[in-house]
């Protein structure tokens, strides 16, 4: 009796340890098959991958290009700027202060001339503003 006990337990133990080795040699064979689509599908994408790197890079190898020339045109723009600085910024300024001058000398042509201030033993005294204290608000 106990030798049948015994070959109940080992049919039942050999039977479970069926079932668990035929689901295992499952999940390796679906495993299998999801690393073999995942290389079919990687390595386009790669290759893809790839030749955007190498458009990235000749993309960024023209702009550098294109920012040194920029650099360029801005260094030859401040040599320029300060060259006409240079040559025209005396002459233009003294232009402005001849016209300034020759501005006041004809806008005082019609006016009365100034009288000096009146000098008060070493101190000298304001003139009058034209309208005086009216003009600052003051009663008649």
């Amino acid at each position: 009796m106990a030798g049948l006990l015994v070959a109940v337990f080992w049919a039942i133990l050999v039977s479970f340890l069926a079932v668990v080795l035929v689901r295992l040699a499952q999940t390796l064979k679906a495993a299998t098959e999801l690393v073999a689509n995942v290389t079919e599908q990687a390595v386009p994408l790669l290759g893809e991958a790839s030749a955007t790197v190498r458009s990235a890079q000749s993309q960024l190898d023209r702009v550098d290009a294109i920012a040194s020339d920029v650099q360029e045109v801005t260094a030859n723009a401040s040599a320029l700027s300060s060259t006409v600085s240079t040559a025209f910024g005396g002459p233009l300024v003294k232009v402005a202060a001849f016209g300034y001058g020759v501005r006041r000398a004809l806008g005082r042509k019609g006016e009365a001339p100034r009288t000096p201030a009146t000098v008060v033993v070493g101190r000298s005294v304001p003139r009058a503003r034209r309208g005086g204290w009216r003009r600052r608000g003051g009663k008649d």
